[in-house]
């Protein structure tokens, strides 16, 4: 067996106490500041059925998602079984040859060692899964969840994936297995995809698996599992095998990470580059230190993000409804009149606009496209204008969101990074460096 104290040294598992306590504090200010400033503008213009990605407090509060995705018996549940010291204990994940993993595995912490059906954290809304349940009583049935009082899993959460098998149809498999890799993917901040030697070719499915990754490439690490069971010459041909076949379904200048190493309990075979694999294990474990250590980062980059992507939507449906106004007449029908805005926005500059008159990115504007979908359900008439959006006591939702985008977000990233500049905030002009910001699309 092969000695694992390198594991807890190299991702600090034993000088958590403090900093876990800091951390539960910030999170409880991020969840403050999203109920207070961002879930109001969010529910006042419908922004969960633009986005369909609606943010829970479980998703807020949830620890680092590492995600495991490739071809069938690769190592994915052996490398999960290595990295929490699993092997011969009752809940190991079980391996082998053949495709072994069927469900997807959420390996999470727990006061006490025991699984969780699905349905059950589906069920529970103060873990992050409660979304799942769209996918179907089907998919449930394929979800499990192994809680166990682990000092990793204080940390991080681990998700076990079945292998993709290239024969096999995506009906086979009695549920949307794409679209639920997608909703994995989408939350996942470190993704291993892992190959071993002899199964580099790429098929339908991990194609589409890889389709599903592009704008995540930051996230995405390779790994070339099992390779000790090659000579040093016969890894180099592999190495360079592997390589050929991803680099049509990964369109970026600078190649993602491949770790090199065989991650099971066992000891290397002899003969074999130990000391690089050796090397290359300690690299992938401070990588995935440095996502648990910028997890808090991570959130309030995401926060922020998310709550510049219902300001710029809340801006536009504004604009929609003021067009609307300004067009309509005492003789006008109001259908045809809002149907010639929604199919050609242009002509009536809504877009234009929006990036003439507020401090927003072309680069971060929704599609015009999205918008003839979502108003063909939410009717012109059930939005109020963002002027109409304050109250003598609450404030204007509009200063709200744009005081957490600008001064309280990248204040909290400050109070736990001090004497970091905040991400994103280049000029007075842009922020108003700690002023209160000004409401920039409503005329004063």
């Amino acid at each position: 067996m092969r000695d694992r104290s390198h594991i807890d040294e190299t991702l600090r598992l034993a000088s958590e106490e403090n900093a876990a306590e800091h951390y539960h504090a910030a999170i409880q200010k991020l969840r403050k500041i999203y109920h207070s400033a961002i879930k109001p503008m969010e529910q006042a213009y419908k922004y969960n059925e633009l986005r369909a990605h609606e943010i829970s407090d479980g998703e807020i509060t949830s620890k680092p998602m590492v995600l495991f995705l490739g071809p069938w018996s690769v190592g994915k549940s052996s490398m999960i079984n290595y990295l929490l010291g699993l092997k011969d204990s009752p809940y190991q994940l079980y391996t082998g040859a053949e495709p072994t993993t069927s469900e997807f595995t959420v390996i999470m912490h727990g006061e006490k060692t025991r699984s969780i059906e699905g349905i059950v954290m589906a069920a529970d809304s103060s873990r992050s899964f409660s979304p799942l349940e769209k996918f179907g009583q089907s998919f449930l049935e394929k979800l499990i969840g192994i809680e166990m009082p682990h000092k990793l899993l204080e940390r991080v959460t681990f998700v076990d994936t079945p292998g993709i098998i290239e024969n096999r149809k995506q009906q086979e498999r009695g549920y949307p297995f794409n679209d639920v890799c997608q909703w994995f993917i989408d939350r996942a901040d470190l993704i291993f995809v892992t190959f071993d030697p002899t199964k580099l070719d790429v098929g339908l499915e991990l194609e589409m698996l890889f389709r599903q990754l592009k704008g995540r490439e930051s996230q995405i690490r390779i790994i070339l599992n099992k390779a000790d069971n090659l000579a040093t010459q016969d890894l180099m041909r592999v190495y360079g095998a592997l390589f050929w076949s991803l680099a049509p379904l990964i369109n970026v200048t600078e190649p993602p990470r491949v770790y090199v190493s065989s991650f099971w309990p066992f000891d290397y075979a002899p003969d074999t580059s130990r000391e690089l694999f050796k090397r290359e294990e300690i690299s992938l474990l401070e990588d995935l230190n440095q996502v648990i250590e910028n997890r808090m980062e991570n959130k309030i980059a995401f926060i922020r993000q998310h709550a510049i992507r219902v300001r710029i939507h809340a801006l536009l449906v504004d604009r929609y409804v003021q067009t609307f106004k300004d067009k309509m007449s005492y003789f006008s029908d109001p259908d045809l009149v809002f149907k010639e805005i929604v199919d050609d926005p242009d002509k009536f500059f809504i877009f234009k606009s929006i990036l003439a008159k507020t401090n927003v990115s072309k680069f971060d504007l929704p599609n015009r496209e999205a918008y003839q979908d979502f108003f063909g359900v939410n009717p012109i008439g059930s939005f109020k204008s963002l002027s109409a959006q304050c109250s003598y006591s609450g404030g204007c939702l509009l200063d709200k969101i744009e005081k957490a985008i600008t001064s309280e977000l990248p204040g909290l990233l400050s109070s736990i990074n001090p004497g970091k500049a905040p991400p994103g905030l280049s000029s007075c002009e842009a922020t108003g460096c700690g002023d209160k910001p000004k409401n920039r699309y409503r005329k004063n």
